[in-house]
């Protein structure tokens, strides 16, 4: 008696489990494409580096299904009482944990590189591509508004930028200079009330910056706000490793239980 309700335990448990492994696995399908697709600025403005990136995507991709097909396994092994189901999903879910074990120790090693690279995608989104992308124009707008910054590093990264180059109407000067003279233009998102932003828009290189412009740059804000959730991050991975644990201690007690419950049987 104590036996089967043990068993029963196990059993649901291990469907319980593999739900999780099944919206995990979906979520991380559905950000794949979604970044494939979308190609959202960090990745496009990093020409340098689609090949590796675009590699990273489809692994994660990748893991997605695995994880999925995991899941799957999972639970028709635990519903079935299959004990080749259940040493496929073990083996499977091993293969994952090393995966991201792996995983892991890569972002940890290379996190100064990808910080690098995100400050070059900003600084490069910001010179190059605000004005002319949408997908690009919109996300610098959102950034600069919701984190408070302007530009890369500051207002005058906006200097040269394609953004005041296509502006014909504006008498903005794109030579960086210390001409007092020369002006460069900064978009709206670089204001903090809309009501004054077009009398102030246009900054004189050697001027002073007008309070109703932001002046931090946002290269140091989006670290921070990248950095601050580094904890949830971290918490979310750990649950997830902690389940993954679970998981393969859940199967093999519940395939050794069918195992001697069918030499009981015998």
């Amino acid at each position: 008696m104590v036996l089967s309700e043990c068993y029963g335990f196990l059993k649901y448990a291990l469907i319980c489990v593999n739900h999780i492994f099944w919206v995990v696995g979906l979520a991380a399908v559905v950000l794949a494409v979604w970044i494939l697709t979308g190609k959202t600025f960090l990745i496009s403005s990093l020409a340098e580096e689609q090949h590796n990136l675009n590699a990273g995507i489809y692994i994660l991709l990748a893991a997605g299904i695995l994880m999925l097909i995991v899941a799957l396994l999972g639970c028709c092994g635990a519903f079935r009482g299959s004990q080749c189901m259940l040493v496929a999903f073990f083996s499977c879910l091993l293969v994952v944990i090393v995966a991201q074990i792996a995983a892991g120790a890569w972002l940890y090693t290379n996190s100064n590189r990808l910080e690098e690279l995100v400050k070059s995608s900003v600084i490069n989104t910001i010179k190059n591509k605000y004005g002319v992308d949408t997908a690009h124009t919109e996300t610098v707008d959102t950034f600069q508004s919701d984190l408070g910054c302007c530009g890369a590093t500051g207002p005058a990264d906006w200097t040269g930028s394609t953004y005041a180059t296509s502006d014909s109407s504006s008498p903005v000067s794109i030579t960086v200079s210390a001409d007092p003279n020369n002006v460069y233009k900064v978009p709206e998102s670089c204001c903090k009330e809309s009501v004054v932003c077009k009398s102030v828009q246009n900054i004189k290189v050697a001027g002073v910056i007008s309070p109703a412009i932001y002046s931090e740059g946002c290269i140091d804000k989006l670290m921070d706000a990248l950095n601050s959730q580094k904890n949830i991050v971290i918490g979310v991975a750990a649950g997830i490793g902690i389940l993954e644990l679970l998981g393969l201690i859940f199967s093999l007690v519940l395939c050794c239980a069918i195992g001697s419950s069918d030499r009981y049987k015998a």
